[in-house]
């Protein structure tokens, strides 16, 4: 399958423990299947002025499942969904002991939920209530460096949008 990860720079060779441990999914190296997504995700105003680097990879996902690699996937947003990423993002590190974890991303109004869950100011149920209407996208943490070397292959690397030259 192929798959994106967004980035300000060409990644040709992943690296599993790179960024924070204290992401939604843990300390991985994170893909989609959804282009725009990634296309989405790389125009934020964080990277302004910064280029923005489309990295594309082919990834045998199903390969990676059926050769022992401890695999955890969440088809919707719920209570379990919910439950894991919050104590990723409290440091609990959940994600331990997986080789990947593929479910759905917060997006603004998923973000927006979760962000009242964490911080106390709505309960599980209201927070569970909000998320049943939004529908899944996709994001697949890899946290297993063999995995990285074995089932995905760098592709290309494509300028969605160049370095601001008067920055």
């Amino acid at each position: 399958m192929k798959v994106y990860h967004g980035s300000i720079v060409t990644v040709k060779e992943p690296l599993v423990h790179v960024g924070r441990s204290n992401l939604d999914f843990g300390q991985g190296f994170y893909v989609t299947n959804l282009e725009e997504q990634v296309i989405s995700w790389a125009a934020r105003p964080f990277n302004a002025g910064k280029p923005q680097i489309l990295n594309i990879y082919e990834f045998d996902k199903e390969q990676a499942v059926s050769s022992g690699f401890k695999f955890l996937q969440f088809e919707k947003y719920d209570g379990d969904w919910l439950d894991f990423v919050v104590a990723n993002r409290r440091g609990k590190m959940l994600w331990k002991g997986y080789d990947m974890v593929e479910g759905g991303i917060a997006n603004d109004d998923v973000f927006n939920t979760l962000e009242l869950y964490f911080s106390e100011l709505i309960p599980k149920e209201e927070a569970l209530k909000r998320l049943q209407y939004e529908k899944p996208n996709n994001q697949i943490c890899i946290l297993n460096q063999a995995l990285i070397d074995r089932y995905l292959h760098f592709v290309e690397a494509v300028v969605i949008q160049k370095e601001d030259e008067n920055g």
